[in-house]
């Protein structure tokens, strides 16, 4: 899975905190999918708009995560994303962990989300103007 150049990537840096690294002295599984969560949040927060925020919640049908080399403790890492297919109620995405220094490659993650109506919690579709920010 490498970042196609025509879609829009959405990316932030963190740093592995000593709470991140697990009895094997590097960042737990879970932490990767706290990062997948975070950067999706991120991303979500950054383009959409106000009302768009207000009126669509997400919930995740189904993570996928493959580990390709372990993050440790003082590194700082790239967390990168960018939505595939979208359906008329499932969004993929996609996500990247590399480390900073090197670029090199942790991990990478694909997603299913559905969007859901943040009154009822029910599935809801999304507008035309939130899937052209988001979706190819």
């Amino acid at each position: 899975m490498s970042t196609p150049s025509s879609l829009k990537t959405f990316e932030i840096t963190v740093p592995v905190l000593p709470a991140d690294i697990d009895t094997q002295d590097h960042v737990n599984n879970t932490v990767y999918l706290r990062w997948v969560q975070e950067i999706a949040t991120a991303h979500w927060e950054a383009v959409a708009s106000p009302e768009a925020q207000a009126a669509v919640g997400w919930v995740v049908l189904r993570h996928e995560i493959e580990y390709k080399t372990p993050a440790l403790l003082g590194d700082e890492v790239v967390l990168r994303t960018w939505v595939g297919k979208a359906t008329r109620l499932t969004f993929e995405r996609f996500t990247e962990v590399r480390r900073k220094a090197g670029d090199q490659l942790l991990s990478q993650a694909r997603t299913v989300w559905c969007p859901i109506n943040a009154q009822t919690g029910r599935p809801a579709r999304v507008s035309a103007e939130v899937r052209a920010q988001f979706s190819t």
